[in-house]
């Protein structure tokens, strides 16, 4: 890329910014973090929750940033150094990002994925089923991320990268000859405080669900749903969304939309794709499918009926895309694979099935605890946290639905973050106790581990919740490494249980 001048990128803001320096200084890149500016970037100064980038812009400018994006007045400025000042450095890198990358999303099909649960599954099959029907297709989610070559582990720890990042990767797959994009839609990421994707053209926007999450952020219920309402408020009449008609907030996301909006939903035939004879496991799901006057029989070999409502969503955006007939869509789902750290079974030989999982909202729980309780002969252990410096009302409610279906419950780090450890675990265990059960608390999660598998017997179930694939957990010092189902293969090992 050989860059576009100040001049050129500012026209984006129009009467919003002020420059000082020299206009005709050419930016080659963007950045956020002062330690990755590379010589000739545009070093934006993002406030946020711990620290303030304006107490960095000395240290960018010494790594070679050329220009610098800020929104607080400055003690001093260098002459060799374009100065942009806006009102809002996040919304405003937003635009510019979209600039300097010549807005990749008016070249690709952009599907947002949005919901508090089954965002990455949704979006990793709606990428699935677009390549097994010939459509070049890149994605960003959670857990990998895929823009030229091969699938890739996210590297960023942020479901929804900034603006920056989000503009980046797409033009990246515009360049690798892709004509789709799926891309996960968190709600920081649509909240109008980040800008994230502020900029971003959507063809097509998904809503799994909403439910009970991430409120330290938003601040209420309200807000949140209206962030995440922001997806649909941006789709134009050529577009379309798609929500879950079984989610109770399916009606204020469809009067958010100018553009059509379908409707799937489990064993609901008010919808426009709907699945009945369902019969669901911990391997897989057989059902029949409903589209218009259309019945076919199917099968994925994914567990639980929270996967098949994520198929669903994501045949019907398909479906929504290309004239592509049902029968031919149904013959792909038995081929597609789910997403690692989801419900993936650690298997060493031993008597009791161990499984990790991300679930870590109410939500996700209330879904997945009845699944497995049925197919588990004798008792079902859980060992879960809940993330620091989060939303603290989901606590209790993780606490009680733990205690209405498990035999032993573990409290442990997820990510504590700075708040103490032992006193999120003990929100969690006030709703344990409310339900008659009092957990184990050990806020050591390789001890917790280990202590789960000592009492678990045969016939058992350990589940493993909130960690699936991240590989780091995080304290007030900073991030630990963290391996979850390599941890539980370690343990086990040590146990004498060896594959």
């Amino acid at each position: 890329m050989t860059g576009k001048t100040i001049a050129d990128l500012i026209s984006v803001l129009g009467s919003a910014a002020t420059v000082r320096g020299d206009p005709t200084v050419k930016v080659r890149g963007l950045a956020y973090d002062s330690r990755r500016v590379e010589a000739g970037d545009l070093f934006t100064a993002l406030t946020g929750l711990h620290t303030d980038g304006h107490r960095f812009i000395e240290q960018a400018i010494e790594r070679g940033a050329a220009a610098v994006l800020h929104q607080a007045e400055l003690s001093s400025y260098q002459n060799q150094v374009a100065y942009v000042q806006v009102s809002d450095s996040r919304q405003a890198m937003s635009a510019l990002a979209a600039a300097l990358y010549d807005h990749p999303s008016h070249e690709l099909s952009v599907i947002g994925v949005t919901g508090t649960d089954g965002k990455s599954t949704t979006v990793w099959l709606i990428h699935q089923l677009l390549e097994a029907l010939g459509k070049p297709c890149g994605f960003i989610s959670t857990v990998q991320v895929k823009t030229q070559g091969g699938v890739t582990k996210n590297p960023l720890r942020q479901s929804t990268p900034e603006a920056s990042d989000i503009q980046r990767l797409l033009r990246q797959m515009v360049e690798a000859g892709k004509s789709y994009s799926v891309v996960e839609a968190t709600s920081h990421g649509l909240s109008a405080r980040t800008g994230r994707l502020s900029s971003v053209e959507f063809a097509a926007a998904v809503c799994t669900n909403i439910g009970h999450e991430h409120l330290e952020f938003h601040g209420s219920f309200e807000l949140y749903r209206s962030d995440k309402a922001n997806l649909f408020r941006a789709l134009s009449r050529n577009s379309f969304g798609v929500v879950n008609l079984n989610d109770p907030n399916h009606q204020y996301l469809i009067a958010q939309s100018a553009a059509p909006v379908r409707s799937y939903g489990l064993e609901n035939t008010e919808a426009d794709l709907f699945a009945t004879k369902i019969h669901s496991d911990l391997s897989s799901s057989i059902f029949h499918l409903h589209c218009g006057s259309e019945e076919q029989p199917a099968r994925i070999n994914l567990p639980g009926t929270y996967n098949l409502e994520n198929l669903l969503a994501a045949a019907l955006t398909v479906l929504g895309l290309l004239p592509v007939p049902l029968e031919e869509l149904v013959r792909l789902f038995p081929d597609l694979q789910g997403v690692p750290g989801r419900m993936e079974t650690i298997a060493a030989g031993q008597p009791f099935r161990v499984i990790v999982d991300y679930a870590h909202t109410p939500q996700s729980f209330a879904g997945l605890f009845p699944l497995v309780r049925a197919h588990t002969e004798n008792r079902l252990i859980a060992v879960f946290g809940s993330a620091g410096e989060r939303d603290v009302e989901k606590r209790p409610l993780q606490g009680e639905l733990a205690a209405r279906f498990c035999d032993l419950i573990i409290l442990s780090d997820e990510d504590p973050r700075g708040e103490d450890p032992a006193a999120v675990l003990e929100e969690i265990a006030a709703g344990c106790r409310r339900e008659g059960k009092d957990p184990y608390l050990i806020p050591d999660r390789r001890q917790a581990m280990a202590r789960a598998f000592a009492l678990a017997g045969g016939g058992d179930t350990v589940l493993l919740l909130g960690k699936g694939h991240e590989e780091s957990i995080i304290y007030a010092d900073g991030p630990v490494p963290w391996q979850e189902a390599q941890t539980a293969r370690q343990i086990l090992g040590e146990m004498g249980w060896k594959q």
